[in-house]
């Protein structure tokens, strides 16, 4: 297993953890995602071990806590063997304390999340969202309390835009608190909007990216191919996708360049696609989800290899975009505007 330090922290993680967004099945949407109960959830644990995979992502709104309670479950006796991920901010109630960033409900929140994993401390904690309502220092400062506490090893953040992340480190630096040093964001060969502002972002400001969703809902995976029937046990047929409309002339353009390469390589669509991220800059993490214990093998066999260069070039090509303003305008001045060579 490659491990990778995590941002400007001292941390390295394994490039690959196993997210457990399937855990519990509480609603139709994450039903939809998979439905892994206890026994399952050990295995899957084990599997992940056995692979050196020892890091696992979660949230407390994933089934309304139920993927905490049975994750800390499967982790019963190997705590001290593994990394915790896991998220606050959406809600959690009908409150109008029982969401977003405040003190009241980070607080509130970090308290319920160790009481489900049944765990002291939280190794990665992720605001899973921007809260535009509360003000960044009352986050920051909350989180830092946390961490002083022990109850927080490090912080990250989710599905931030480029000025979000920015006042959130500008504003840490000033006060002298924690800062984040993760950023768990979309991204994927379908999905690579993230590459015009976050990922210049991150490398100028040493912050990684953990890659959530890196088969775009199941739209890599190798089941979706021209001029064939969509599949209907997919994620996004069954209502648990995200994101807006799939451009389905881009997808089939890169499921064939993805094709072409996973016969060179003997490794499977969705293999390359994982491997293809891995080799993108900043990116240390990628949270791999798995409806069985069979697609989890499958997943975990996207590393310990790599693309060659002329692979990389090609998958590239197939799913490059034209960014819309002002990153194509800025483009368009490469002396002024170094762009680093994933362009």
């Amino acid at each position: 297993m490659e491990y990778r330090q995590l941002g400007a922290s001292g941390l390295f993680v394994p490039v690959l953890s196993f997210g457990t967004a399937t855990f519990g099945g509480g609603n139709a949407f994450f039903k939809a995602w998979g439905n892994t109960q206890l026994d399952e959830a050990k295995r899957m644990v084990n599997l992940c071990l056995d692979a050196g995979v020892n890091f696992f992502d979660t949230a407390n709104v994933y089934s309304r806590g139920a993927s905490e309670e049975i994750l800390g479950r499967a982790l019963e006796g190997l705590r001290n063997q593994v990394l915790i991920s896991t998220k606050a901010t959406f809600g959690m109630g009908d409150g109008p304390n029982d969401f977003g960033s405040s003190r009241y409900h980070l607080i509130e929140s970090c308290e319920a999340s160790l009481r489900r994993l049944n765990t002291d401390h939280i190794d990665i904690y992720h605001m899973h969202g921007f809260d535009a309502n509360t003000p960044v220092e009352e986050t920051l400062r909350a989180l830092d309390d946390l961490i002083t506490s022990g109850k927080v090893r490090y912080i990250a953040c989710s599905n931030f835009s480029g000025w979000h992340l920015m006042k959130s480190l500008s504003a840490s630096e000033r006060y002298g608190w924690a800062k984040y040093v993760a950023h768990q964001a979309y991204y994927s060969l379908l999905d690579r909007e993230f590459e015009w502002e976050l990922m210049p972002l991150g490398i100028d400001q040493k912050v990684s990216t953990i890659v959530w969703s890196p088969l775009s809902s199941g739209r890599l995976s190798g089941k979706f191919r021209r001029n064939q029937p969509l599949p209907e046990d997919n994620r996004m047929s069954q209502g648990g996708s995200h994101g807006p409309a799939t451009n389905f002339d881009l997808l089939y353009k890169i499921v064939d360049a993805l094709d072409e390469v996973a016969e060179e390589t003997g490794k499977s669509v969705a293999q390359v696609s994982l491997n293809w991220l891995l080799q993108r800059p900043t990116v240390a993490n990628l949270v791999i989800g798995a409806r069985n214990e069979e697609q989890l093998k499958q997943n975990l066999e996207a590393i310990g290899w790599n693309l060659t260069t002329e692979q990389v070039k090609k998958l590239d090509e197939a799913s490059a975009i034209d960014p819309i303003y002002p990153y194509w305008h800025q483009r368009q001045n490469p002396k002024l505007n170094p762009l680093p060579k994933f362009y």
